[in-house]
């Protein structure tokens, strides 16, 4: 099947309406009917103002780098992204097409 990938970027410490912003990018989605998505913490990373974010700096505690990411069809891919605009979420993302299955028998 084909599809998008949809990857984006926050860190731990990021909240929106009360949750962690992965948290809440991640009841969304499903609300809106995407099967899956996982978000991953990184171990260090730096965005676009090239400030590195890394565990071990005390003072930089709960700014490490979290993925959240989704394989969607194009018109859930388009939802979410419009959800995000509406609620005014400035997250840095990337879409990028992708194919997509199950190997092998359940």
């Amino acid at each position: 099947m084909k599809g998008v990938h949809l990857r984006l970027y926050t860190y731990e410490n990021r909240k929106h309406h009360g949750l962690p912003v992965y948290e809440w990018l991640l009841d969304r989605a499903q609300k809106l009917g995407i099967h899956g998505g996982s978000a991953f913490k990184a171990m260090a990373g730096y965005g676009r103002h090239g400030q590195l974010h890394e565990q071990h700096f005390f003072e930089l505690a709960g700014e490490e780098p979290v993925l959240v990411e989704f394989i969607a069809t194009d018109e859930q891919t388009e939802l979410l992204l419009q959800l995000l605009a509406a609620e005014q979420l400035p997250l840095f993302y990337a879409r990028l097409p992708t194919e997509y299955g199950v190997v092998g028998q359940a």
